[in-house]
């Protein structure tokens, strides 16, 4: 019977690996299209350009922050809304993405990369790095996100600038 069960598994792993939809291309055929708009997207970020955000997020967006809570598209769209209307904070951020790599399968893209937060405020530069996971579809000829994963990357590892 284990026999059995580990022919049908190998069977079943050659299947998937012989499929090309089941794997990711090896050139991102529409990865320069997803680094474009990652830019595009991190440049609006620091400016709190609610339209960006729109853009970028799909409706049914599931968005987990660094700091453990998830968040919708609506949540995201309410809370860039109210810091753009809020008085400005002192200092600017900027945000970089690094390291970038994209797996593309088909409609569906995975693109994962260093996020750089950089703030300065007056004389001081502060420097945050996370780790973000997106998962990406195409529908209409858009590509939008509908997963979100960041993670903090802890100051002892964070690489030297």
């Amino acid at each position: 019977m284990k026999v059995l069960t580990l022919c049908a598994f190998l069977l079943s792993t050659v299947l998937v690996l012989a499929d090309p939809s089941a794997s990711p291309s090896a050139t991102a055929p529409d990865g320069d299209t997803l680094k474009q708009l990652l830019k595009e997207f991190l440049d609006g970020a620091g400016r709190n350009d609610v339209a960006v955000h729109e853009r970028f997020w799909a409706d049914e967006l599931i968005y987990t922050r660094s700091a453990g809570q998830r968040l919708s598209k609506a949540d995201i769209l309410r809370d860039t809304k109210a810091e753009a209307a809020a008085p400005k904070k002192p200092g600017v951020t900027t945000y970089n993405a690094e390291d970038i790599r994209i797996l593309q399968y088909d409609n569906t893209a995975v693109v994962a990369f260093r996020l750089v937060a950089t703030t300065k405020k007056e004389s001081t530069t502060e420097v945050t790095n996370y780790f973000n996971t997106g998962t990406f579809v195409k529908r209409d000829n858009k590509w939008q996100v509908v997963a979100w994963q960041a993670t903090k990357i802890p100051t002892e590892h964070e690489p030297k600038k």
